[in-house]
């Protein structure tokens, strides 16, 4: 899937997310124009790291990244990584376009498609040196679980992915989505808690706290992080 896609032809393979077409800024705008055919991947051919960084490093997939703040700080705090973003959302694609051309980041490229498709066509296995879902949506009626991103399928899609070593990181401020990543990546043979079985972690330096975090910290709202290493 590419910028191009329409909504009809997304909604006949979404599984784990509805696409809302958000306003799109002038800003942003120009940004999918005139920036998106540096930053922007083909979600329809296969990524060569080396060819799209133009160097060998350890490679970090987001999935979701939102208006990709974090993603974009992320990236300039590590500039000896690289990474790539997904993201289906246009406006949050401009803005982290818009976030990248201020930054003069170079080691952040982005697909505006599902990930999963994303993970399934173009990414090699055992190709990732992290894997982040931060913050997915909960879909929080019970009727609506089975549609949440994280379940048995994805992790053992994940897992593939994932170099020895690998890390695959998860957040959520959703209590019950928390103990189902839990029971789900616990569950997967090929990976291990570095928290210790049944634990969460406590959130690392490098994942950027962002305003709704801390707004949600303030009402005393929790929030869980999962850190899971391939075997």
């Amino acid at each position: 899937m590419t910028l191009n896609d329409t909504p009809s032809e997304l909604h006949t393979r979404i599984k784990s997310f509805v696409l809302r077409q958000g306003r799109l800024t002038q800003a942003q705008e120009q940004a999918l124009r005139e920036l998106w055919p540096h930053y922007g991947l083909d979600a329809q051919q296969a990524l060569d790291p080396l060819k799209t960084f133009g160097r060998a490093a350890p490679l970090t997939l987001e999935i979701g990244f939102g208006n990709g703040e974090s993603l974009a700080r992320m990236a300039a705090e590590a500039p000896e990584r690289d990474f790539i973003g997904v993201e289906v959302h246009r406006p949050g694609v401009g803005h982290l376009l818009l976030q990248l051309h201020e930054r003069q980041l170079n080691n952040v490229r982005i697909f505006c498609a599902d990930a999963v498709e994303v993970m399934n066509r173009v990414i090699a296995d055992a190709s990732l040196a992290g894997l982040q879902v931060f913050f997915p949506d909960p879909w929080p009626k019970k009727r609506h679980h089975k549609r949440r991103l994280i379940n048995t399928e994805f992790v053992a899609l994940a897992s593939q992915k994932l170099e020895a070593g690998g890390l695959f990181h998860c957040a959520t401020d959703w209590e019950d989505y928390a103990v189902q990543m839990l029971d789900v990546l616990g569950e997967n043979p090929a990976l291990r808690n570095l928290a210790g079985q049944g634990q969460y972690s406590p959130r690392p330096d490098y994942r950027p706290l962002t305003k709704f975090e801390s707004r949600g910290h303030g009402l005393g709202h929790g929030v869980w992080d999962l850190l899971f290493v391939r075997l």
